[in-house]
């Protein structure tokens, strides 16, 4: 079977960016090696994948209709696919026809349109009609595996919906190439939140929290393209929360002169000494929003106070902890037993409102208290 594909197509130029619109048949699409899919792995946060992981249940409802129309010749499906390649393609000006052959470029990376390719070819795989069903592609050339990953981030965050979570990696990655790696122009929203490195910072400490042996988070928070773990909080919730209430500018832990290291390390103290006090169940409110989101709240002052003693080890977070729920009154009453983040309990209907109270509450408590200074000890 030949590898060489003649289709009519448009030249488009915007700026620098030269994308071929096009269409091809489903056999074209199916063929071996025609085009690949950069997913990225959870479990492997260090690969280079960007992708969301498919959902094939939304492919099957487009193969299905797909399959229904097939009698009557009325399956309608106009949105085009976007692909992506990192060499030229032959384009000739005197007929509108790109020419190319696929043993010689390589395969297509498909920057937006997975689940409309897979249910494609879940349909014709039950039905062989839907080989000749032609869908619209838009094909830009020259375009290297970051500025793919910069388009898919354009594509799916100022047109239509992607997983924050997934966005958060894509930033986080951008924002690790900003003056290494040229690239593509940005949406201002966009650029400003990475030249911020918000989400790289915030996800340095969840990704450690979840990762670190003896951390009490360890496998409990789920990670972009995960699948939802029960009685978790999700990456992107956590990150959000640490971005918007934890990763602020007084806060000494991460404005001040400590390390990198020794700041995941502090961080992950704090959370042993918490845990440590509170004693939570599996299903406890505290591994959910609203226990991240107090305990973000308060790490901010926490670590204001301690930050004159040096001395951030799990034993002196806890005692000062202890005295502070022992002391704390009103909304943060029983704050420091289990109950008080049994699921279904207490803490389980705070809103946002009650959580700032309960935070309020706990710095007035903890001001009234006195601890000497100790050095660092991690």
């Amino acid at each position: 079977m030949s590898r060489r594909i003649v289709r009519p197509a448009v030249k488009i130029k915007q700026g620098n960016l030269i994308i071929f619109a096009t269409s091809f048949k489903v056999r074209d699409l199916i063929r071996d090696d025609f085009y690949n899919i950069d997913r990225l792995d959870p479990q492997n946060l260090e690969n280079e994948g960007y992708q969301r992981l498919l959902n094939r249940n939304r492919a099957k409802k487009l193969a299905d209709y797909i399959i229904a129309g097939q009698d009557k010749q009325d399956a309608f499906l106009p949105t085009s696919i976007f692909m992506a390649i990192d060499k030229s393609i032959n384009f000739n000006e005197n007929n509108n026809t790109i020419d190319f052959d696929l043993d010689n470029i390589g395969s297509f990376s498909v920057v937006d349109g997975q689940h409309r390719i897979e249910g494609l070819k879940m349909a014709a795989e039950k039905d062989e009609r839907v080989l000749d069903f032609e869908i619209p592609v838009n094909i830009a050339v020259n375009l290297d595996n970051i500025s793919q990953m910069a388009h898919f981030l354009i594509v799916n965050t100022t047109q239509k919906g992607v997983d924050e979570g997934l966005a958060q990696r894509i930033r986080e990655r951008l924002t690790g190439m900003v003056d290494v790696e040229v690239l593509p122009s940005l949406p201002q929203w966009i650029e400003n939140m990475i030249k911020k490195q918000d989400d790289k910072n915030a996800l340095r400490f969840v990704d450690y929290l979840n990762t670190a042996e003896d951390s009490p988070w360890q496998g409990k928070i789920t990670m972009a393209n995960e699948v939802k773990k029960q009685d978790a909080i999700n990456q992107k919730s956590f990150v959000t929360l640490m971005k918007k209430h934890f990763l602020l500018h007084n806060n000494p832990l991460i404005y001040g002169d400590f390390s990198e290291d020794k700041q995941l390390k502090i961080f992950l103290n704090y959370w042993k000494a918490i845990i440590n006090i509170i004693e939570p169940s599996k299903t406890s409110v505290l591994y959910k929003y609203n226990g991240v989101c107090l305990f973000c709240m308060f790490g901010v002052p926490f670590m204001s106070r301690l930050v004159n003693s040096t001395d951030f080890t799990v034993k002196t977070m806890q005692k000062l902890l202890e005295d502070i729920f022992e002391n704390a009154s009103e909304e943060a009453l029983g704050i420091g037993y289990e109950d008080f983040w049994r699921k279904g309990g207490k803490a389980g209907g705070f809103n946002a409102t009650a959580l700032n109270k309960i935070c309020t509450n706990l710095v007035k408590t903890m001001s009234s208290l006195s601890m000497q200074g100790q050095e660092i000890e991690l």
